[in-house]
């Protein structure tokens, strides 16, 4: 199977478990991104950031019209999670490849 049937393949599943769990994609997206796409995991986690944004865009805008967006919460969760995410990139930028 080539690369690109395989990151569409891998794709549609993170997709589709993010649509139906809420979340999770991260989870899903970073090893096939490691194990079947080859990338490096800093890479791949980079990259699953880029695409589990992109879907959750996508969910939140259906979620906003329903009326089921809590977003005084949400602004408040993401706030608290800034600084806790700046500290896990700069200590996994130092770690090597193997242990993360």
């Amino acid at each position: 199977m080539s690369a690109f049937v395989l990151a569409l393949v891998a794709g549609a599943l993170t997709g589709l478990a993010l649509g139906a769990l809420g979340g999770g994609g991260s989870v899903l997206a970073v090893p096939a991104l490691v194990y079947l796409l080859g990338l490096a995991p800093a890479a791949a986690a980079t990259a699953s950031l880029v695409v589990v944004t992109v879907t959750s865009a996508t969910a939140l805008i259906g979620h906003a019209r329903a009326g089921t967006v809590r977003g005084k919460h949400g602004l408040l969760f993401a706030l608290a999670g800034l600084g806790p995410a700046a500290v896990g990139g700069a200590v996994s930028a130092r770690l090597p490849a193997g242990v993360l």
